[in-house]
């Protein structure tokens, strides 16, 4: 079994209406052996989505005096990334199912690093957020297609790997990716970092038109009409395929993010953690967040239940153990084992639901995103209420008790969290 060609270059938009013109299915193979070349560009590329994403959180102040606007207005810039990408991603996914997958990867990056040469030259505030949209409706539809698209470079065994290995990039995005914006920001000036993103974005760019290989367009969205596609990404709101996988990410997610906002007065609390201490402890948090999603993604083909129980199990533990003021030692050792659980919960989700939709992966991921963003979205809403209320010790509670939910769930759903070997079946054939 060969891999797929990796010679080919293609041009970026094709018309989503025409008949697609590819190569016939008999043509793709999955490869013997993982594609890390490509795998790599992807986790490139999920870094860069991420840093992007998060990088007004510590530019507030900058951007504020650069726009003349105040920090409120400019912190609303999260809420309405991730109110646009929630409510974009399925649309969008759907517009885009007769995209040959290695062409819509390379349309997301080329929208991105306008967006973010649009962010990093734009005169008002106004122009600002209009970028914003931009990158936030190409980040929905990365998101939908990246965990698929990974499958699609190694071997069907070995699929969950290949996905711990690009989510790792998202990863990596919170340890170094935002914080180091945040000093370039701060060095020179909010548009320089932003423009360092789009220069990243860009290599990234080129790199997927080299490595990337020839990703044709699944049998069943060639030969179908746009109406029928999005009748088809409809029907996953309500697949019995999608729904337990979703619900399950729902209340996992809001149960992280509830408590997740608010870690820093949660060590605090909990270990009398501040200042430079506070600042190791959340890259630890981050850097054992990469060492999970890596550990993870080794195993979640063998045992999905598992490693997924395992997962929802250290967060709430974790989290019920920051209900107590436990001191420093152990604080700390909770926070990072934290960070080690919670980081390939995503991964770990979507594997979960693209696994019971094989012949309808991009949409079913693309419902999986936007109940990851309800999620965040729901948390962070209930987290600040909470908080603003002076009940901070109500957080890991309610965090604690939603991710214990979340686990019986997935004990079960057996067949969407399955207790034995798993391959990702691909729909080409």
């Amino acid at each position: 079994m060969s891999s797929p060609d990796l010679s080919q270059t293609h041009a970026l938009l094709p018309d989503p209406v025409a008949p697609v013109k590819q190569p016939p299915a008999s043509a793709f193979r999955l490869p013997d052996r993982p594609n890390y070349a490509a795998l790599i560009v992807l986790a490139t590329c999920s870094f860069i989505f991420v840093t992007a994403e998060m990088m007004p959180v510590g530019l507030l102040p900058e951007i504020s005096a650069g726009l003349d606007v105040t920090q409120a207005q400019v912190g609303l810039l999260l809420t309405s990334y991730a109110a646009v990408a929630a409510v974009t991603t399925i649309p969008m996914t759907a517009l885009t199912m007769r995209f040959p997958r290695h062409r819509l990867l390379a349309a997301t990056l080329l929208v991105f690093v306008v967006a973010q040469l649009m962010a990093a030259f734009a005169p008002s505030f106004l122009v600002l957020t209009l970028a914003r949209v931009f990158s936030a409706a190409a980040h929905g539809v990365f998101w939908a297609i990246v965990a698929p698209i990974a499958s699609r470079l190694a071997p069907p065994q070995m699929a969950g790997k290949a996905m711990g290995l690009v989510f790792t990039g998202s990863a990596l995005a919170m340890v170094m990716g935002a914080p180091l914006a945040t000093v370039i920001g701060q060095a020179s000036s909010w548009r320089i970092a932003v423009v360092s993103v789009a220069a990243v974005g860009a290599l990234s760019l080129v790199g997927i038109l080299l490595v990337v290989p020839v990703l044709p367009v699944l049998p069943k969205d060639a030969a179908a009409s746009l109406g029928g596609l999005f009748a088809s990404a409809g029907r996953q709101i309500v697949s019995k395929a999608t729904v337990p996988g979703c619900a399950i990410t729902v209340i996992a997610v809001l149960g992280q993010f509830t408590a997740y906002t608010y870690v820093a007065p949660l060590a605090e609390r909990g270990g009398g953690i501040t200042g430079s201490s506070l600042a190791l402890l959340l890259l630890g948090f981050g850097i054992a967040g990469v060492l999970g999603n890596l550990t993870a993604g080794r195993f979640i083909d063998r045992r999905p239940d598992l490693v997924t129980m395992t997962i929802l199990g250290l967060m709430s533990l974790s989290m019920a153990v920051l209900v107590t003021t436990p001191g420093l030692v152990i604080t700390a050792v909770i926070v990072i084992l934290w960070g080690y659980a919670s980081s390939p919960l995503s991964m770990a989700l979507q594997a979960a639901v693209i696994r019971r939709a094989p012949t309808t992966k991009d949409a079913a991921a693309s419902v999986q995103v936007v109940a990851f963003q309800i999620g965040i979205g729901s948390g962070a809403l209930l987290g600040e209420r909470l908080f603003h209320n002076g009940h901070l010790v109500l957080l890991p509670v309610i965090g604690a008790v939603l991710t214990a939910v979340a686990l019986l769930l997935v004990m079960r759903a057996k067949e969407t969290f399955p207790s034995r070997p798993v391959a990702h079946v691909d729909a080409m054939h």
